[in-house]
């Protein structure tokens, strides 16, 4: 089965219900299904290979990424913002068989100049009807996408999807959730984030009307969620949090049509959840714990007495186990290597990802470390690609960062390990100031009520101008950079 074959019923069912939405362009399902059709069909006749999708956020974005998947090929997503040289590489490693593109310094023999504002007529293939048979069935088991990490901590890294694995993940959204033809799904964020790609095709497979739009702007997503009658958001915490606090500085209706928020990418501070319920007051929050390789590992859903260090408990079809270093499974509350078993995860990498997660058997890990408790809810310490090594002692730096979380006086923190030669590695505190009153001894003494003192940073850098990845998170190899290029002041 095609992770598509859904928008061909929902177009016989209901031809002329809105599918798509982009900002002043429209699709109804029927039109939708049309173009996809034959797009994967004019797809299909070009030579054996992925393609490769190095355009900006938009209509032909989302329309190549669904008909390459009709076609029975994998879409290979590529960040527009990344560096020429960085676009090269990944392409002589993934060889699609067609480049499409805004960029002509990536032209070559396999490129098509693609104008991101054309309507589907103009998307570089022909457009003839598809004659019978022109697009093959689909075994379930082959890929249809390869996304990119944003690279925070390095190199991208290029991980394959089969249709076998969202198809999964739609059934068990479903139960969780439950869309349909009647809900109006916003995802405001690139597609080049799996999060925003997957709600865009969640949606559609559900029969809901989706909206996109080309750039996250707080202002224009409230008016979209108001003018639209949204019922579900997507959002990475980053864009939740200026949801909320532009919706504060210019008061407005409450968003009274949104029943659920999804949020993934990072645990978002449970204490700005009721300012969240003033601006929504009728959805429900939850929020996903998962990984690029792993897909969806966890769900945490508002009303279930989710323990607030928890990430939530096993979305449906998971399964979890925590083990130690020789793979043996540990028993509840000792923390460990978090291994995940479940139809929804990877393939392989395609680009990159040397040393990027561990087997034992079907379960698959990342490196994240933590530990199930007697309920079954997963709480992490930590992400093991991040741990800091300062006098012999492993710390954590998200265990950190959630206790400055907490302090009113900081609307950012990131917790990172620079070197030191007397200790191996130094903490040290990069922050985003709210209230520039507050001093770095303000700061330790808040730390040290809820951590060891080793574990107590005694560094803070200040940091103007906050760097995001484009997934919405803390960018700690910019932090890095910046600071030992003297950028950031440290806190007095």
């Amino acid at each position: 089965m095609n992770v598509t074959a859904a928008l061909t019923d929902h177009a016989r069912a209901a031809p002329d219900r809105l599918a798509l939405i982009v900002e002043d362009e429209t699709l109804t399902y029927a039109q939708l299904e049309e173009a996809v059709s034959r797009l994967a069909a004019a797809l299909c006749q070009e030579p054996a290979g992925g393609i490769a999708l190095h355009l900006p956020n938009g209509l032909p974005l989302a329309l190549l990424s669904l008909a390459a998947a009709r076609a029975g090929r994998e879409a290979q997503i590529l960040d527009p913002d990344w560096p020429a040289e960085m676009v090269q590489r990944v392409l002589t490693i993934v060889r699609p068989a067609r480049v499409f593109t805004v960029s002509p310094s990536v032209m070559g023999d396999r490129a098509v100049l693609v104008d991101p504002l054309a309507p589907v007529q103009r998307l570089g293939v022909s457009l003839t009807p598809p004659r019978p048979g022109a697009v093959p069935e689909t075994d379930p088991g082959t890929a249809f996408y390869v996304g990119f990490t944003s690279g925070s901590t390095g190199e991208p890294k290029g991980y394959r999807r089969s249709h076998r694995s969202w198809l999964e993940s739609f059934k068990g959204d479903a139960i969780e959730f439950g869309l349909g033809p009647s809900d109006v799904v916003l995802a405001p964020g690139t597609l080049t984030h799996s999060l925003f790609l997957y709600a865009c095709m969640n949606g559609l497979h559900a029969g809901a009307t989706v909206i996109l739009s080309r750039r996250f702007k707080p202002t224009q997503v409230l008016r979209l969620i108001t003018q639209h009658r949204a019922t579900v958001l997507y959002g990475v915490p980053t864009q939740l949090t200026m949801l909320v606090e532009v919706a504060e500085e210019r008061p407005q209706e409450p968003l009274s049509s949104l029943r659920w928020i999804l949020s993934s990418g990072a645990k978002w501070v449970s204490e700005a959840l009721p300012r969240l319920k003033v601006l929504a007051p009728h959805a429900r929050f939850a929020e996903f714990y998962g990984a690029s390789e792993l897909s969806f590992v966890t769900v945490a859903k508002e009303g279930e007495a989710v323990p607030a260090t928890s990430v939530g408990r096993a979305f449906p079809g998971v399964t979890i186990t925590i083990r130690d270093e020789a793979g043996r499974v540990l028993p509840a509350r000792q923390p460990g290597r978090v291994f995940v078993e479940s139809p929804l995860v990877f393939m392989n990498y395609a680009y990159g990802g040397s040393g990027g997660c561990w087997r034992a058997g079907a379960a698959v890990s990342v490196g994240d470390v933590g530990f199930l408790d007697t309920d079954g809810f997963l709480h992490l310490v930590g992400r093991a690609n991040r741990m800091i090594v300062s006098s012999g002692k492993n710390i954590y730096p998200e265990e950190i960062e959630r206790v400055f979380e907490r302090h009113p006086s900081l609307a950012a923190v990131a917790v990172l390990g620079l070197p030191d030669a007397r200790r191996g590695e130094r903490i040290v505190a990069m922050v985003a100031l709210r209230d520039h009153s507050v001093t770095r001894s303000a700061l330790i003494a808040h730390a040290r009520q809820a951590l060891p003192l080793f574990k107590v940073p005694r560094l803070y850098g200040v940091v103007p101008d906050w760097p995001l990845t484009r997934s919405g998170k803390a960018d700690f190899e910019a932090l890095r950079h910046a600071w030992h290029q003297g950028r950031y002041r440290a806190l007095g």
